[in-house]
């Protein structure tokens, strides 16, 4: 697999942009080196942008969190939130799995999280019994952020209660400054272990690039998504069949190392099903 150093040769191949944010952008905390720089570079030359990203929350916490790192909205045309995506679902109702929840929920996560039902009718439980699904956002400082185990008793007694699960990010972990936390994602997967029925909003659900497709406007050809995760990020592009490119930072760095081969590289999206055009050692110009 080619490994770019740069962003510089995509700006030239491609007009249009699908950017993960948390673990391509960002590390969770601050920019990764030579981020703000290679946007304003990819903006200066008429490269349209969208960050696409499975954070559980609306898009204007997105973005405020990150004009607060010093990426300012000018840097990018919008930003499509799995989080944004689950909020319009829950609002309408029309997609038949939503259309037949109830309205009480039992929130997993930081109330944080909770713009994913400002302004909507639904009212929150205390207990699963009172509940008629489970809006799950991820994990929570009280309870912590590295295992599920803390969760288990509360899975269980909505799984005893039949509750269908929303889950608003299907990313299994994160990177935050070098340290590997779990995601709503991994909630998910142990609730279908206990037979719970979910629903999983995001990346790489083709549903998520509705919007993002419709704001670039252009023929697929001329888009590329990057990201550090094969099984959302890349899988998603494929999906609706626009290039891919792999960053290695975030939690590829994580799993792969820092400096990992072309021949490890291939194997590894071998592994996952997945076949990007190329990696990108980070997002710079």
């Amino acid at each position: 697999m080619k490994i770019l150093e740069s962003v510089a040769p995509l700006a030239e191949s491609h007009d249009g942009f699908v950017l993960d944010i948390w673990g391509v952008l960002h590390d969770g905390e601050k920019p990764y080196p030579g981020v703000p720089e290679a946007l304003r570079e990819m903006r200066r030359r008429g490269k349209r942008i969208v960050l696409l990203s499975n954070a559980p929350r609306r898009a204007w916490t997105v973005g405020a969190a990150l004009a607060e790192m010093g990426l300012e909205p000018e840097l990018f045309d919008r930003i499509v939130t799995s989080g944004e995506v689950a909020w319009t679902l829950l609002r309408d109702r029309t997609h038949p799995w939503f259309a037949r929840l109830g309205r009480r929920a039992f929130h997993i996560g930081p109330e944080r999280d909770l713009s994913v039902i400002e302004e909507l009718d639904v009212p929150l439980a205390t207990r699963p019994e009172e509940a008629d699904f489970v809006l799950n956002t991820g994990p929570d400082f009280e309870h912590g952020r590295q295992s599920v185990e803390p969760y288990q008793p509360m899975l269980a007694a909505c799984a005893a209660a039949k509750l269908p699960m929303v889950c608003t990010n299907p990313d299994r972990a994160v990177m935050v400054s070098g340290q590997r936390l779990i995601c709503a994602g991994a909630f998910a997967d142990r609730y279908l272990e206990l037979g719970g029925d979910v629903m999983e909003i995001g990346k790489p659900d083709a549903m998520v690039y509705e919007t993002v497709l419709a704001t670039l406007a252009m023929p697929a050809g001329r888009i590329v998504a990057i990201g550090d995760t094969p099984h959302t990020d890349l899988a998603g592009a494929a999906a609706v069949g626009i290039d891919a490119i792999w960053a290695l930072t975030g939690l590829a760095a994580d799993n792969l190392g820092a400096d990992p081969s072309p021949a490890l590289l291939d194997r590894e999206a071998e592994r996952e099903g997945v076949r990007p055009m190329a990696a990108l050692r980070s997002l710079r110009w």
